[in-house]
């Protein structure tokens, strides 16, 4: 063997020791570490969040028509445009502004002396209509999530109930409330509880027989 047969030797021994270290293409190996793969599946998840938030936030600038009516013992329909992503106190607070030049108890009221109740619940202050939208939120006499406006069938004694129609939500003094929450339809309302299921829709009154929407 001569010198430059001598210096070949070992490299040519090198590249088969090199393919000895590939991987063999028929056992699965994807269970095994990989970076490259952990880091693109993390950036497809950052990137699928990114979307979820930016379409959620673009759901919360949408503009919504409240229909509401102001309750003081009979209705007063009024409507105030809001956005999604609103919270009940902003909505309380348009609706006193609204309200001021037509009714002198509501003079020096404030949003923290206003109850919102829709569909025979009381809604929390810091709520947004979006909570109620994108959960599909059921109340006791209608969903939470609808503000398209019917007539309420309590107030017709009328047994016809469409399942998925919303009533207007009642707006009112706290302090008329604590005076009359033993009459009807004061004596109907509680506090809205997002782990209770209403599964099944009920209106009543004093004078009419007890009516379960399905």
């Amino acid at each position: 063997m001569n010198d430059e047969e001598s210096d070949l030797k070992p490299n040519n021994e090198s590249c088969v020791k090199r393919r000895r270290l590939g991987k063999n293409p028929t056992v699965d190996t994807s269970f095994l570490p990989d970076i490259d793969r952990d880091e693109e599946e993390k950036r497809l998840r950052e990137e699928l969040r990114r979307e979820w938030v930016a379409k959620q936030a673009a759901i919360k600038e949408e503009e919504i028509v409240i229909t509401y009516s102001y309750w003081d013992g009979s209705g007063h329909r009024k409507q105030v445009r809001m956005k999604k992503g609103h919270s009940i106190h902003l909505f309380l607070h348009r609706c006193v502004e609204q309200l001021r030049k037509d009714f002198s108890e509501l003079k020096s009221a404030s949003a923290d002396q206003m109850m919102y109740i829709k569909e025979d619940l009381i809604i929390p202050h810091h709520y947004t209509f979006y909570d109620f939208i994108v959960t599909k939120a059921r109340g006791k006499s209608g969903p939470l999530f609808c503000f398209d406006v019917h007539d309420d069938v309590r107030i017709r004694m009328d047994a016809n109930v469409e399942k998925e129609e919303s009533h207007a939500g009642k707006v009112c003094l706290r302090s008329w409330y604590e005076r009359n929450k033993h009459i009807f339809p004061a004596s109907r309302w509680e506090p809205y509880d997002p782990a209770k299921n209403w599964d099944h829709y009920t209106v009543s009154d004093k004078m009419a027989a007890k009516i379960t929407v399905k």
